[in-house]
């Protein structure tokens, strides 16, 4: 009979976030999948367990993948775990998971803190509906693309970014959704130094600009507006863009107050607008 993969979550930052059954799953599991078993060790000596960890991460080869399925299918439980929170969204916990289901591997999610959900929670933001977009890509054009896909989206939506890339992601977002957008940035979820800032993306740059990020971020965007295309049509911005340049404005400071209105990137509308002159 085969065992069970448990899939559990750990606290975000604080430690005292854990649970009585998490703690129970940790220690009496034959052992733990951790994405870095480094951290895990501390974890399980702060709570005093010793239960025996088997790495497995993004660039784990296939072999580690199928050796865990194999201890599973012979009778033995396994916890995976991620660094911190919930494993298995936008984790290589995923790919277990699927592996044991396809397999005929029972699976039982033992839930704990979740970075998406707590940064949502408190972000002061549309909650209703949201996205979760993960990271993005550190390839240009590929990061590009996701943005620009997203431009129009009207529901909440939800990134993780590391303190280094921010101020370049704040950047790249500000040119795909406009500098108005608003945004909350949620820093050090749990930990000593949380913070939670409400703004825009403009002030936002402003701000980390003259003060260096620190800390892993999570950061929740407000969804386009709703519109209604047969005003919003991108041909019929162009028109709209054509005309107020025609009238003096400057085209670089339309496309940007259209981009921000209709959620159109910047530099899809000036595009647009130098073809068709």
């Amino acid at each position: 009979m085969s065992g069970i993969l448990y899939v559990v979550g750990t606290p975000i930052g604080n430690l005292g976030d854990i649970t009585e059954r998490q703690l129970e799953i940790l220690g009496s599991a034959d052992f733990i999948a951790a994405e870095d078993t480094r951290v895990t060790r501390k974890l399980l000596s702060h709570f005093d367990l010793h239960t025996p960890l088997v790495s497995y991460h993004e660039h784990s080869p296939e072999a580690v993948l199928q050796r865990i399925a194999e201890r599973l299918h012979e009778g033995e439980s396994c916890a995976v775990v991620t660094d911190a929170g919930m494993p298995c969204i936008s984790d290589p916990g995923a790919l277990l998971v699927q592996r044991c289901i396809a397999e005929g591997i029972p699976v039982q999610v033992v839930p704990g803190p979740s970075a998406v959900v707590s940064a949502l929670a408190v972000s002061g933001q549309e909650t209703g509906r949201f996205c979760f977009e993960g990271f993005l890509s550190v390839n240009k054009k590929q990061r590009f693309a996701h943005l620009n896909s997203l431009r129009a989206e009207t529901r909440t939506m939800i990134f993780y970014e590391a303190p280094h890339k921010l101020l370049r992601t704040l950047q790249d977002m500000a040119e795909a959704f406009g500098a108005d957008r608003s945004l909350t940035l949620c820093r050090e979820l749990t930990k000593i130094h949380e913070e939670v800032r409400k703004t825009t993306f403009g002030d936002a740059i402003a701000f980390y600009e003259s003060n260096a990020p620190r800390g892993e971020f999570v950061l929740v965007i407000a969804g386009a507006a709703e519109r209604e295309e047969k005003n919003d049509s991108l041909e019929a911005v162009v028109e709209l863009a054509k005309e107020r340049i025609a009238a003096g404005e400057r085209a670089a400071d339309v496309c940007r107050q259209l981009a921000s209105e209709t959620g159109y990137a910047k530099r899809v509308l000036y595009e647009a607008v130098v073809q068709n002159n």
